[in-house]
């Protein structure tokens, strides 16, 4: 039978899982079967009735490499000397694959989620869509669960410490039905840096679904840093979730910018007493292009302290929502929830709506919010030019400094130079 109006069926399901493991198969079939009955999610202020978020589900399989030097120039300039961990995919299929011989040694874990599956089954059950992402949610995460064809796991036992960075790179092309599914998982006091790249060819269309769970047992710490550059012709929902253990801390560093319509979604949930979370995000609107930005983090745990920046620039005929939630919950007593919220538009037609929200239900606790919307700084251009710089490369230069907050947080060079690139390709 077809679910609903949905292209997929249980038949469907069993092909697309093939030789997997028993137990994802099953999983996949029992999220098909909630999908019929769960509501589309409805993202503030944004209509999404008639984005197509479904697609076909089905994605061209391509040949692994033998070597980085294979991989498409575009993808190699990513990769620098300190790339020592890395996981390629290309249209969901693992390209390439290399872990270092000190994360092999420590027990890390980092492979392509299908494989994670069946190798290292007993921990993937336990983690996979538990604490972070629900698949009842709504009708997306409920796709996304029985259609997943891509993503990475990660695991970093208890005590280690990894100094080299973890990289994937996701790279779509053509014809694009990405469920991607990333799962992070810090065992207690562990440390490491992930970073995903999420890169697709200019003229590759269909829609992303994609997921991340980052889950950090006690003591555990991980800077988890993104840059997604899906196309044009693609519609994008990306939920990013942390659950965050006693005395744990993320630190997310976020560089959202799609060419296409986008629901964004990164939710960290503060659950120890003790927890952090650092979430900074630098986002690029322009074209006639729909997004929606949310970041909330909620307390959970006492003293848990969790900070929100954001940082926006519009142009041409772009429209974005830009909402940042702060809450704590009775009993998280002597915590802290504070954001900020700026948005930079360049053009009469450029809209972006800045919305910072608190949420408290304890008295004993500390929260603030701030927020902006506006053009550029004439007096910041002024200074610039009576300076002889010419007035685009005054405002590119200003630009440029009102998103140096987040784009100095990647924690690798070659991701950091890529997302510089980008910003100024499309501020051009």
């Amino acid at each position: 039978m077809t679910i609903g109006t949905l292209p997929f069926d249980q038949d469907y399901i069993r092909q697309l899982a093939g030789n997997e493991a028993a137990w994802l198969t099953e999983f996949r079939l029992q999220a098909l079967a909630q999908a019929e009955a769960l509501p589309m999610p409805t993202p503030d202020k944004t209509k999404i009735d008639k984005w197509d978020f479904v697609g076909t589900g089905r994605t061209a399989t391509q040949e692994p490499v033998r070597s980085l030097e294979e991989l498409p120039e575009s993808i190699q300039k990513l990769l620098t000397e300190e790339t020592k961990n890395v996981l390629v995919q290309r249209s969901g299929t693992r390209a390439y694959t290399e872990l270092s011989q000190e994360a092999q040694d420590k027990g890390v874990i980092f492979t392509d989620i299908i494989t994670a599956a069946s190798e290292h089954a007993d921990l993937v059950q336990k983690y996979l869509m538990k604490d972070g992402v629900k698949v009842d949610e709504h009708r997306l995460t409920a796709l996304h669960a029985a259609l997943i064809n891509g993503g990475a796991f990660v695991y970093v036992p208890k005590n280690v410490v990894l100094e080299t960075p973890l990289q994937a790179i996701y790279v779509m092309d053509g014809e694009v039905n990405a469920y991607n599914h990333v799962l992070v998982v810090g065992d207690a006091n562990s440390s490491f840096t992930y970073v995903e790249n999420y890169v697709a060819d200019e003229n590759a269309s269909g829609i992303a679904n994609i997921v991340a769970e980052v889950i950090l047992e006690p003591g555990a710490q991980v800077k988890f840093g993104a840059v997604d550059l899906l196309a044009k012709g693609m519609t994008t929902y990306v939920n990013r979730r942390g659950f965050i253990g006693r005395d744990a801390r993320v630190e997310w560093a976020l560089g959202l910018m799609n060419e296409g319509n986008t629901i964004s979604e990164n939710i960290t949930n503060l659950i120890g007493d003790g927890s952090f979370a650092d979430t900074k995000t630098v986002t690029i609107g322009r074209g006639e292009q729909t997004q929606n930005f949310t970041t909330k983090v909620v307390h959970f745990g006492k003293h848990s302290e969790g900070f929100i920046l954001k940082h926006g620039v519009q142009k041409d005929s772009a429209t974005s929502i830009f909402n940042g939630v702060g809450k704590i919950e009775h009993g998280a007593s002597k915590s802290n929830a504070q954001q900020t919220s700026r948005v930079l538009m360049l053009n009469e037609k450029a809209r972006g709506d800045a919305n910072p929200i608190l949420l408290i239900d304890e008295d004993d606790v500390m929260a603030g919010h701030a927020a902006s919307v506006g053009r550029v700084d004439p007096t910041q251009l002024y200074y610039l030019m009576s300076r002889g710089i010419p007035k685009r490369e005054a405002e590119r230069l200003v630009i440029h400094g009102f998103l140096a907050p987040v784009v100095n947080e990647l924690p690798i060079e070659g991701v950091k130079a890529q997302l510089v690139e980008i910003i100024e390709r499309k501020v051009r």
